[in-house]
C-alpha cells in the first residue's frame, strides 16, 4: 500500500478507537495532509541523514505517528518541551494536531535538528520552536509538560529535566514495557506517579505512559 493509504488507514483506526473516550475530542483527519507532508519530508531526509531506523510506510506510520498521537488525551498546558525528540517525536505531530499550544523541541544531534527546522517551515508551525543543545544545559524552563520518548532510564530521569518544569508543571514518559517494581520505588522517592496503558493502532506490543509530578524540594 501506499504511504497515503497507510496514514488514512491509521487515522480511520485512531480515531475509531478514541471514540472510546468521551472526555477527548479530536479530528485528526482535519491535519492529515500534515500528517503526509510531515512523514514525506521525514523519508526524504532519512536518505541522507538517517533520523530513524524505522523506513517503510507502514512502520512509520504505526511507529512513529499513532504512537505520537496516543498520548494525546494527556497534553495539557500551554508551554510544553519535547526533550531528546530525535525526528520530531512526538512533538511535531503534537503541535500539528494542537495549534493553540506552544512546543519546544529539543535535540543534540545538529542533523536532527536541521531537519526539524526545515519541517517547522514545510509544515508551517509557527507554535513550534526548536533548540540544539543538551537539555541538562537548558536554563530554567517554566514549562507545564516535559515530553520524553526513550530519553533516559526513569530513574535518572527526574534529576535530569526536572529543572525545566515549572512548580506544578508533570513530565509525561512515554515506555516500551511497564516499569520494573524497583524502579517505581526508586521514582516514587522522587515524585508522584500514574501508570497508564496506551493502545496504538496496529501494533501487538506494549506502550505506556507514565505521568510523573516531582515532589517540591521544599517538602
Amino acid at each position: 500500500m501506499s504511504l497515503e493509504t497507510e496514514l488514512a488507514d491509521g487515522l480511520q483506526a485512531f480515531a475509531a478507537q478514541q471514540q472510546m473516550r468521551p472526555s477527548f475530542s479530536l479530528d485528526v483527519f482535519a491535519v492529515e495532509d500534515a500528517f503526509l507532508n510531515y512523514l514525506r519530508l521525514l523519508q526524504h531526509w532519512n536518505k541522507a541523514f538517517n533520523l530513524t531506523a524505522i523506513r517503510d510506510d507502514r512502520g512509520q506510520v504505526i511507529r512513529h505517528l499513532l504512537d505520537s498521537l496516543a498520548i494525546l488525551p494527556f497534553v495539557s498546558g500551554d508551554q510544553i518541551i519535547d526533550v531528546g525528540t530525535g525526528a520530531g517525536l512526538p512533538g511535531i505531530p503534537l503541535a500539528i494536531c494542537l495549534p493553540n499550544q506552544d512546543f519546544v523541541l529539543v535535540d543534540s544531534n545538529s542533523k536532527k535538528t536541521r531537519f526539524l527546522t526545515q519541517a517547522k517551515v514545510a509544515l508551517g508551525l509557527q507554535n513550534l520552536t526548536v533548540i540544539h543543545n543538551r537539555v541538562e544545559a537548558i536554563p530554567v524552563g517554566g514549562f507545564d509538560q516535559v515530553l520524553c520518548r526513550a530519553f533516559k532510564p526513569l530513574q535518572r530521569l527526574v534529576p535530569a529535566i526536572k529543572h525545566l518544569l515549572k512548580e506544578d508543571g508533570v513530565i509525561l514518559a512515554m515506555l516500551g514495557k511497564s516499569p520494573e517494581a524497583e524502579v517505581l520505588h526508586q521514582l516514587d522517592l522522587q515524585a508522584t506517579t500514574k501508570l497508564w496503558p496506551l493502545s496504538v493502532p496496529g501494533l501487538q506490543e506494549d506502550r505506556f505512559l507514565i505521568e510523573i509530578r516531582p515532589r517540591s524540594e521544599r517538602l
